[in-house]
């Protein structure tokens, strides 16, 4: 299964200038399938030491942590000679030792020469709650669910994920039902690695809705099990009203579709630890789309979206027969599973911030904002051939940017500064813009 995030990790090894590496994520995105996958194809050699459980190893970084001893125990304990050139060390679920990530910040100033990438469940939340290792001595690389691309080459369809990277709109129109077909099947089945692989071996949407209810169980245990008693009933609670906000369509998260009376002081800290789980994107507001576009943020005003659309479309019980044949009954949450989409296309790609707009009147709103440093990109979503946006038009008339994107299945259409971009391409919609400006 091919990951975008290889090439990440790639960059990383040639990198002279390398600290060890943080890989951060939910639970089962494929973190440790990542890892191993990395040190079979980029090293002579991988030493995998999973801290999960691990006695010996919470014994060894227990009582000091100097390199060359922690080293020494480490091929001890995997039974091999660890090569700074040619061996890759994987820490595996290493937010159970805490001193092993303290640990990170000695191999960086005295043993730089070494391999290290760590990842772990909840590994944001042991990094939030003050675990000892300074900032700036790791790096860090988010891994997601599979992007919309990830999944065309996980089920097959190399030459079409290519395709779409070549920005040949005139060949990609052409072959539109194939991608929307397979758009389809990603709304239903979602990124998570081991629903994607049960799909694309037995194309079983019985199988693949079984995977992703196992998954939302283990969440849902999760929770229990690492968040504070105190919250847990809050955590569901806000958990479990994701699919209503995002049905809605509200300008904003309402927590009073969370419990009655609700307000925010009752559920931030339940919303914060979602969030640095990385089970929910929180999605803020501004209401002056300025340069940048963190500093018009409006802290009080935000959406969140869930981790992954299959899993998304799991939770409210759609069936797959709905989504792929089409059904009156399910026009409503059809834009919620668009946005859904589209954000979690977004957050794959880098150097990009994200937020949406509402005007002080909320009479216009704009599903997501992009900031890329340059330039500030406005981008509605629309379901199926929708390309009604009078928010847009509203938006361009106002601030006049230099390019807007309407994201529908439609075909590509460059107009005016107006750049109609399919959903099955959103990926490419930095990449585009810059060409539509050009042009």
């Amino acid at each position: 299964m091919y990951r975008c995030a290889m090439e990440e990790l790639i960059r990383w090894k040639g990198n002279a200038l390398r600290k060890p590496l943080i890989i951060e994520g939910a639970r089962q995105v494929g973190k440790t399938w990542l890892m191993k996958e990395f040190g079979k194809t980029c090293y002579q050699n991988a030493v995998y030491i999973n801290f999960d459980s691990n006695s010996q190893m919470q014994q060894l970084f227990s009582v000091n942590l100097d390199t060359n001893r922690l080293l020494l125990g480490l091929e001890l304990y995997a039974g091999q000679k660890i090569d700074p050139d040619h061996t890759l060390l994987i820490f595996d679920e290493v937010q159970e030792v805490p001193r092993a990530l303290s640990s990170l910040k000695y191999f960086y100033e005295n043993a730089p020469q070494y391999h290290i990438v760590c990842a772990g469940s909840l590994l944001g939340i042991a990094l939030h709650e003050g675990t000892s290792f300074p900032v700036g001595k790791v790096d860090f690389l988010k891994l997601f669910p599979l992007s919309f691309q990830e999944f065309l080459m996980a089920t097959g369809e190399e030459r079409f994920a290519e395709l779409l990277k070549t920005h040949d709109f005139s060949m990609i129109t052409a072959f539109r039902q194939t991608y929307t077909d397979a758009l389809k099947y990603y709304y239903f089945v979602g990124g998570m690695p081991e629903a994607v692989s049960c799909f694309a071996q037995s194309k079983d949407f019985i199988a693949v809705r079984a995977i992703q209810e196992r998954i939302l169980a283990a969440y849902e245990q999760d929770f229990s099990k690492h968040a504070p008693n105190e919250i847990v009933p809050r955590i569901r609670m806000i958990w479990n009203s994701i699919p209503s906000q995002l049905a809605k369509e509200n300008k904003k998260f309402l927590y009073g579709l969370v419990r009655e009376g609700g307000r925010a002081k009752d559920f931030e800290t339940a919303i914060m630890w979602l969030c640095d789980c990385g089970l929910v994107h929180k999605n803020s507001r501004v209401n002056t789309p300025g340069l940048p576009l963190k500093f018009y943020e409006d802290l009080k005003a935000f959406k969140l979206f869930h981790v992954d659309v299959g899993l998304l479309g799991c939770m409210t019980g759609l069936k797959a027969s709905v989504l792929l044949n089409g059904n009156d009954l399910y026009t409503e949450f059809k834009g919620a599973l668009t946005e859904q989409y589209v954000m979690q296309q977004l957050v794959t790609v880098q150097n990009i911030n994200i937020y949406y707009y509402t005007n002080e009147r909320g009479s216009c709103e704009i599903d997501f904002l992009i900031d890329d440093g340059e330039s500030v990109i406005p981008v509605e979503a629309k379901a199926e051939m929708n390309l009604r946006a009078k928010s847009l038009k509203t938006y361009r008339e106002k601030y006049s940017p230099q390019i807007a994107v309407r994201s529908a299945l439609a075909d590509y259409c460059l107009q005016d500064g107006l750049v109609n971009l399919p959903l099955y391409a959103i990926e490419e919609v930095l990449p585009v813009c810059r060409e539509a400006c050009m042009n």
